[in-house]
């Protein structure tokens, strides 16, 4: 980096510095014996270079414990840790020491300090005392052997404050080389300040509560409209020793800000009551209600007093929006939507107002179009990074954090070094005892490279950190307990501090993105498809009487589409896009139209019926149905080829809706019937029916009128005929005459309960 790091304070005496690099001389002249060593004449040739480790990195050295990590000075080191022989050959005589020193001069002499991995007579920390030492009579090959070394703390030799070396080193003999010499070291670093110093630096340690997605867009027909969730990871991240439980656990006792994802509260929220979880191609009812409500609980007390960043809802990706998907329409409304929705989902869930003028850009890396995203969504604030946000001069010292950059905008540069200590696994002990001491180490290095100029530093660690990380960032924040060289500050006050002068405020190119950043960023395609499915929620809505009961559980899906957290895992982004769309085309499809049979019209005009089917449990409102006929021979009233009605059906019925037509000839007509929303959208796809139009012609009906005639005069006459007969009957004195010869059979049948012929006949 551009900035020197290098402390310009005082150093051991010369007279000191000498000492102990002789003592190392000393120490490694058997070591460098038998490297120029000659073979004798007649020896054997010199065997082939082992593939196993040899030399110093013959033993590896693990220090899993260093405590205290900031030692006083009457307090006991004890360090502990594991030695594996890695090497072909048993080692005799193997002895552990603990070396310290020299004090460590600035930021980059930690770092260099860091990388080196062999031992190097003259430049490593020389050996405390024999008295402090651990001994074993051999530690054979492939074989791993625990540790603890115990000091008093004035009997390291330190002296002024500083960092100061720290290594663990084991020497031994072997078979091939029976002298003594190290075959192992770990280094490590001891921060030195009994007292607290004159000048402390501010820090600002960001505690993010991140989670990927885990809700979709569906939810259930029921009043409360019980969500549905992906699966039921997010519980075995809030149960007790999950990642998100020890997040809140560990930073109630911490100097922390709080940088939350109100999804990631709105999906616990929703946990806490009714919820089920996808199951194949079933939900099956959630059963981590308890677990849900225990977390939001400690989470709403521990944040009660603090300081809290609500980001955009779903936490977006500004990168990707910056990038690939500004371009395409409606992206930045949908990242101005994640921003407003921000302040609200916080405050009515864990009732406390945060900051919503900050914005995270993944990994702090910065330009010109991520600024802009940035703030067209409200935010006066951007947390950089300074490996992206480089120094265009040679400071000395590490500069304030705060940047302006110009419109009002402030960049809130966050210490690259200090932020990535803790991307590692931190699950060994080793690899974290190693990152909470260079924490410490790289902190107090910074405090002393201008003790003069008081500054303020934000550490922005990983976006998501493991339970292991978090134990790791907690260790490290704890060691900083006595604040003698640092005082603890929040985000809103780091970013009000005055910006150094000499500190840059350029933002970095678009060409200086990295390209590994890049290439993990949501494609256009991803945008794209957003789109569509917004377009088609927009059409939804206008028709339903309740539409917030639908806007609102796929608006926040679209915002999830859209999260950081995809980065990385494109398939299940695209898998989850794919299933909001999906499961909004079902929902649309449940207002259709009845496929309608033939039609047949008798006689010069009629009513045409078409029936709209609403499965929703919702009414739909502000419908048109429009039909269309291919030919001028039916007319819809009277006038033209096209009619429109208004559609109006309640939740799980159908609505019959009847058009007049008129004909002019018979023949037949081509008729299309199609939903559309009262802005004139399409609505569902259309439906298509014949109509034959058989016209009947005045002759026709004069026949059919003598027809009727003649049936009409022979019922008058059977009538008077069965009358006269019974009156016959009557006067012979027996009602129940014989069966008159001219009585007619009956010529009725039952009616026909089989189907008409094929077609709709619509009469007159």
């Amino acid at each position: 980096m551009a900035e020197a790091a290098d402390f310009q304070g005082t150093r051991p005496s010369p007279a000191r510095r000498w000492l102990r690099r002789t003592a190392s001389a000393v120490l490694g002249a058997p070591l460098l014996a038998g490297l120029l060593a000659v073979p004798a004449a007649g020896a054997a040739p010199a065997a082939e270079p082992a593939k196993a480790p040899t030399g110093s990195r013959t033993v590896a050295v693990s220090l899993n414990t260093l405590s205290p990590s900031v030692p006083a000075e009457d307090d006991t080191l004890t360090v502990s840790g594991t030695l594996t022989n890695k090497g072909k050959e048993t080692i005799s005589s193997a002895e552990v020491d603990l070396r310290v020193g020299p004090r460590l001069s600035g930021r980059g002499e930690v770092d260099d300090a860091s990388k080196r991995s062999a031992y190097v007579p003259g430049v490593d920390p020389v050996t405390v005392g024999d008295n402090y030492t651990v001994k074993f009579p051999k530690l054979a090959k492939g074989i791993s052997q625990d540790f603890t070394l115990t000091v008093p703390v004035d009997k390291l030799g330190l002296d002024d404050p500083g960092v100061y070396q720290l290594g663990v080193s084991i020497s031994g003999r072997t078979t091939t080389a029976p002298y003594e010499q190290v075959l192992g070291i770990e280094r490590s670093f001891l921060p030195w300040q009994p007292e607290a110093g004159d000048s402390r630096t501010k820090l600002t340690f960001l505690w993010p509560l991140i989670a990927p997605p885990h809700v979709t867009a569906e939810t259930r027909s029921d009043e409360q409209q019980t969500p549905v969730f992906t699966n039921d990871e997010l519980a075995k991240e809030l149960a007790p020793g999950g990642r998100l439980e020890q997040m809140v656990s560990l930073g109630s006792r911490l100097p922390v800000t709080w940088v939350v994802d109100p999804d990631l509260l709105a999906s616990v929220a929703a946990m806490a009551g009714k919820y089920e979880v996808e199951s194949g191609d079933t939900t099956v009812p959630g059963k981590n209600q308890a677990v849900a409500k225990q977390w939001l609980t400690a989470l709403e007390k521990v944040v009660e007093d603090g300081k809290v960043i609500a980001l955009p809802f779903a936490d977006p990706d500004l990168a990707s929006i910056a990038h690939r998907g500004k371009n395409v329409s409606g992206t930045l409304s949908h990242l101005q939507n994640a921003s407003a929705v921000a302040a609200t989902t916080v405050e009515t869930i864990l009732h406390v107002k945060p900051s919503t003028d900050f914005a995270w850009p993944v990994n702090g890396a910065v330009d010109s179009s991520i600024v802009d995203v940035a703030t067209s969504a409200g935010a006066h604030n951007v947390i950089a990074r300074s490996d992206s946000f480089r120094e265009s001069t040679e400071l000395p010292y590490t500069p304030t954090a705060a940047r302006p950059i110009g419109g009002g905008t402030t960049a809130v540069v966050a210490d690259a070094r200090l932020s990535t200590l803790f991307d590692g696994d931190m699950s060994r002990a080793g690899s974290s005892t190693r990152a909470v001491q260079k924490f410490l180490a790289q902190t107090l290095a910074l405090t002393e490279q201008a003790p003069d100029n008081e500054r303020s530093i934000v550490v922005a660690p990983p976006r998501m950190p493991t339970a292991a990380q978090a134990q790791t960032m907690a260790r490290a924040l704890e060691g900083l307990a006595g604040n003698r060289w640092t005082q603890p500050s929040d985000l809103v006050s780091a970013a009000e501090v005055k910006p150094d002068p000499r500190a840059t405020s350029k933002l970095p190119r678009a060409s200086a993105y990295p390209k590994k950043l890049r290439a993990q960023e949501l494609p256009t395609q991803a945008f794209q498809d957003i789109r569509t499915t917004q377009g088609s929620l927009d059409s939804f809505e206008t028709i339903l009487t309740q539409p917030e009961r639908v806007v609102t559980p796929f608006g926040n899906a679209v915002n999830r589409s859209m999260s950081t957290s995809w980065r990385g895992r494109s398939l299940e982004a695209q898998q989850y896009r794919d299933a909001v769309r999906d499961y909004l085309q079902s929902l649309t499809s449940e207002v259709q139209l009845i496929e309608k049979s033939d039609v047949t019209l008798s006689g010069r005009s009629a009513t045409i019926p078409v029936t709209v089917q609403n499965k929703l449990v919702q009414g739909v409102d502000r419908l048109v149905l429009r039909l269309t006929s291919d030919n001028i021979r039916l007319k819809f009233n009277d006038d033209g080829s096209m009619a429109e009605l208004p559609v109006s059906v309640a939740g799980g019925h159908s609505q019959s809706v009847k058009f007049d037509t008129a004909t002019s000839a018979n023949g037949r007509a081509q008729v299309t019937a199609r939903l559309y929303t009262e802005d004139g959208t399409q609505y569902g796809e259309e439906m298509t029916f014949t109509v034959k139009v058989s016209e009947v012609t005045p002759t026709v009906l004069l026949v059919i009128a003598g027809g009727l005639l003649l049936l009409v005069l022979a019922g008058i006459r059977m009538y008077s005929h069965r009358k006269r007969a019974v009156a016959s009957d009557t006067a012979d004195g027996n009602g129940d005459g014989p069966e008159q010869p001219s009585d007619p059979t009956p010529d009725t049948g039952p009616e026909s309960g089989a189907p008409s012929g094929t077609g709709e006949k619509v009469d007159r």
